[in-house]
């Protein structure tokens, strides 16, 4: 069960729409307070969601989060729940008028 100290969001990417297109994909956002971080919670929750995703959503077979560069906190939750780099798109966010890369981590169904 996701605790209540994390914000959890799908949103299934389709990407290409029409006939004979069916998307296999769901974005996985998340947030989770500062006095609660570095407790586990959001690992455990990150695996929650994607594990009740792949049961729930047959037609998904990737979930995948897009951490900014310099976020490594986040990038080592998802690292820590499963997840695997595949991308880094240097230079693609302005975040508080700073260019932040976009990092994108993916986890596929066994």
């Amino acid at each position: 069960m996701l605790t209540s100290y994390s914000i959890q969001h799908w949103r299934v990417a389709n990407g290409l729409n029409g006939p004979g297109w069916t998307g296999r994909n769901a974005e996985l956002g998340y947030w989770i307070a500062k006095e609660h971080r570095g407790k586990g919670i959001m690992t455990d929750a990150i695996r929650q969601a994607t594990a009740r995703a792949f049961e729930l959503l047959p037609a998904i077979h990737r979930v995948f989060a897009r951490p900014y560069g310099r976020n490594t906190a986040s990038q080592r939750v998802l690292e820590k729940a499963g997840f695997t780099l595949e991308v880094r798109l240097v230079g693609t966010f302005l975040k508080n008028g700073r260019v932040e890369d976009e990092l994108i981590y993916a986890v596929r169904r066994s």
